[in-house]
């Protein structure tokens, strides 16, 4: 914590019973009345409780709590905990403690020797914590009204040296004073000193009874449960409407949870069961099942969902919102839903995703959802294993009925098992779930050598292949011991060029030629046998990635992109969602010639990336003027329209409208003409996602990046061509909508991973993801709401002059 930083708790945010300790009477033994005789004689052996009693406003809450009795020990002392049946959420600011002491060695009655009263908030609304001296009013009982007529605390005017040395103490041992033993030890002997000598000269004429209250590891501000009464309603002397804040909101209602009790006992099921909902509820139910897995339910839509739930069992998208209005904390209820939840109609795996975001604790929910996965080819599970192995941080235990699946699930494929042990191995860096990862990562390597794997050798086993495995990890580590000994060097890139040949030829020679085959990290289905050096390299940059060519064992060549020092778990996520998008609207027969090229974090900063051959849309301009002449070079057709074969130009706009609408729904920011690429197929694709969900490092930023060299490709705004783009746009947006619940689900499960623009807020994140898809429009009103959108970024200004002051930064560069 910073030294100008102040932390506190809430009172109405602390779910914990009251307790304090009662420790010791001190002061003059208490004077016995005289005329208490036993048997001729006078029993002078005192028998003494204290009786603690609880009061809210001047009204007795609960009942009065006792010590046991003291006779033997001087000074009497108890060192009892008390714990009341009140919680510090429920105290008020004039919540006090009224402490009587009694003596009960008469045996004709019970004797009041003195009594306190301590208020539990200071006048600055702050909890009173620590030891409490409280002087005993003596013969009395205490008196819990406001004002008391029986304060504990000496009042100001009667406060003596001895008083404020308490009050130091109480602060020392508090840890608010510093500790220093030999001044400590000193200052000790001191206290005692003046203790005596104040006792001599005034005489003990006053009973202390010393009160230990509960500490916190902060202070305790008072606020009630449901007001924000920090904050000042505005006082207008006009007829303004003003907010007034309601201290009663949020506190539950006590008739409306006997009547939800009794709405959802057991004894209404035989009701319920044949309940059907009217027109009005049915539409009520229709718009409930339409919210977005973000929202939450209100207590009226918890409330019919549970009324119809019956009903509403044959309706397989109900399963997820009906699961959402469960009481889990009542045992019969969970029952009820867990019983109902195995007889649903079989969900979605959408639905069974949602069911493993950290909304869902229950085990049974979650092994549910387990379920519904086990039907899922591998291709799909494929698409999903990043959220996946992200879902094991909400199980409660390390050896939960996901992680085992996915173990199975693994050793049965060698690209599961190649991308579950990369996605578990990142994570073991993370200190509040390297624990949980260890042990999947070990339960993993334990199946795996035990298990056979689908695999071009019958006979290889799977401890063999778990081998294959490890030695993806120590490539990576050797890449890495290279890129380190190429930073080293002094000079341009092409002496780190050649420092990087010299290592692969020399000393690490045996990187250009495997003992054995490896799976390429990137795509396990690419067996690479070695290194090319001379064609090998190293870009122009500040981090210096490597671009490294591998042999692969069909005699074909591959080329990969290796990043040291920087995060790619943000490319990594967009690229899974770009891939996830492109199958989706393949299912739809829409393709739109995307180019999700493979992106691998192997740990928080570094990682591999698909190498695609291409050039960049600023290098195209300066060199060519137009994007058409570019094309010109690789694709000429005198009777094409402008000059180039029509399906260059085809593949264009269709990678051109596929890109635009997925940068919109991901919120991309930051984007260019240096991080928008064109390969010589006519397909443009983006690279380097730093900025997503909305945020952008350059102001103003269009909704899409549509420049209009790109609008002129095209033919211009009013060519067929440009209409085709934007009926490619319309028609793909409005695809995505319809699994907007996926996306969505997808993103939740990201939210404990450590991916900047959505560890920052995970919440708001989410939100502004969600509010892309417009699910408030129609599917009409979307395409005229995206057309909009299209038209806004070709005339927006703003951006082409941001454009050309990164042009001249980049020359300067």
């Amino acid at each position: 914590m910073s030294g100008n930083e102040f932390r506190f708790f809430l009172s109405c945010d602390i779910n914990l019973p009251v307790t304090f300790r009662i420790e010791s009477l001190d002061g003059d033994t208490p004077v016995r009345p005289p005329a208490e005789i036993t048997n001729g004689t006078v029993n002078s052996t005192l028998e003494l409780y204290v009786e603690c009693a609880l009061y809210i406003d001047g009204v007795l809450f609960g009942l009065p709590t006792r010590t046991r009795l003291a006779s033997i020990e001087k000074p009497f002392r108890w060192n009892e905990l008390i714990t009341l049946s009140a919680k510090y959420r429920d105290l008020t600011a004039n919540a006090q403690l009224a402490l009587t002491v009694w003596d009960v060695s008469s045996p004709r009655q019970e004797v009041a020797v003195g009594s306190a009263t301590l208020g539990l908030f200071s006048s600055k609304k702050q909890l009173k914590t620590g030891k409490q001296k409280l002087r005993l009013w003596r013969g009395r009982a205490a008196d819990g009204s406001v004002p008391t007529s029986t304060p504990g605390k000496v009042p100001k005017r009667e406060r003596g040296e001895l008083e404020r040395l308490e009050k130091l103490m109480n602060k020392f041992e508090r840890g608010q004073v510093a500790h220093i033993e030999w001044l400590d030890s000193l200052t000790f002997k001191a206290i005692e000193r003046i203790k005596e000598e104040e006792s001599k000269r005034n005489g003990s004429t006053h009973l202390h009874l010393i009160v230990d209250l509960r500490t916190f590891e902060h202070p305790v501000a008072f606020q009630e449960l449901g007001a924000n009464l920090l904050m000042q309603s505005p006082i207008s002397p006009s007829n303004e409407l003003v907010t007034v804040w309601d201290p009663e909101v949020g506190r539950q209602n006590p008739s409306e949870n006997k009547q939800l009790k009794l709405a959802r006992s057991v004894t209404r099921v035989v009701i319920d069961r044949d309940l059907k909902p009217n027109i009005n509820e049915r539409k009520e139910i229709q718009k409930i099942l339409n919210h977005p897995p973000t929202r939450s339910l209100s207590g009226e839509e918890r409330q019919l969902l549970w009324k119809f739930r019956f009903s509403l069992m044959l309706e397989k998208c109900a399963l997820t919102k009906f699961l959402r209005c469960v009481d889990w904390t009542d045992a019969q209820e969970a029952k009820q839903a867990v019983d109902l939840m195995r007889r649903w109609a079989p969900i979605d795996i959408a639905d069974a995703l949602e069911l493993l975001s950290p909304v869902f604790e229950s085990e049974e929910v979650r092994g549910h959802a387990v379920t519904v996965l086990e039907g899922a080819e591998d291709e799909e599970l494929q698409c999903y294993l990043l959220q996946l192995v992200q879902a094991l941080r909400f199980e409660r235990s390390d050896k939960s009925r996901l992680a085992f699946f996915l173990v199975k699930r693994a050793t049965q494929k060698l690209e599961l098992a190649s991308f579950l042990r990369w996605y578990v191995t990142v994570e073991l860096h993370d200190p509040g779930y390297a624990k949980r990862f260890y042990s999947i990562y070990e339960i993993f390597e334990d199946s795996m050598t035990k298990a056979r794997l689908e695999s071009k050798e019958a006979d290889e086993g799977g401890e063999k292949l778990w081998q294959c495995l490890v030695h993806q990890t120590e490539l990576i580590a050797q890449i890495c011991t290279i890129m380190r000994d190429v930073k080293n060097v002094r000079g341009g890139t092409q002496k780190k060029i050649e420092k990087l040949r010299q290592l692969l030829s020399g000393l690490l020679s045996e990187l250009t030629y495997f003992d054995e085959p490896i799976p390429l990290p990137l795509e396990p289905r690419t067996m690479i046998t070695g290194i090319i050096p001379s064609e090998s390299s190293i870009f122009k940059s500040a981090l210096h990635p490597l671009r490294l060519t591998f042999r692969t064992e069909g005699g074909g060549k591959c080329k990969i992109i290796f990043k040291k020092g920087d995060d790619l778990r943000q490319d990594q996520l967009v690229i899974q969602m770009l891939s996830l998008m492109d199958r989706l609207l393949k299912l739809e027969n829409l393709d739109l010639q995307l180019t999700p090229y493979r992106v691998l974090a192997t740990a928080q900063d570094e990682g591999m990336v698909e190498f695609v051959p291409s050039i960049s849309l600023a290098q195209v301009l300066a060199d060519h003027k137009t994007i058409v002449s570019y094309f010109h070079q690789f694709h000429p057709d005198e009777e094409g329209p402008f000059g180039i074969t029509a399906a260059c130009l085809e593949t264009f706009v269709k990678s051109c409208a596929g890109y635009c609408v997925i940068m919109y729904i991901l919120g991309v920011g930051d984007r260019h003409l240096d991080n928008l690429l064109l390969t010589k197929d006519g397909r443009l694709f983006h690279i380097d996602f730093g900025f997503i969900l909305g945020r952008d490092p350059k102001p103003f930023p269009p909704p899409m990046k549509l420049c209009k060299e790109m609008v002129e490709a095209m033919g211009g705004a009013e060519s067929q061509h440009y209409g085709k783009f934007k009926s490619y746009c319309c028609e793909a947006y409005n695809i995505l909508r319809k699994s907007s619940n996926l996306i969505l689900n997808l993103f939740h499960l990201m939210a404990g991973a450590n991916i900047p623009d959505i560890a920052s807020d995970p919440e708001k994140g989410i939100l502004k993801l969600q509010e892309k898809f417009r699910l408030d429009l129609d599917d009409e009103e979307a395409v005229q709401f995206f057309q909009s959108l299209i038209n806004d970024s070709v005339s927006a200004l703003f951006p082409q002059v941001v454009e050309t002051i990164h042009r001249w930064a980049q020359y300067w560069r």
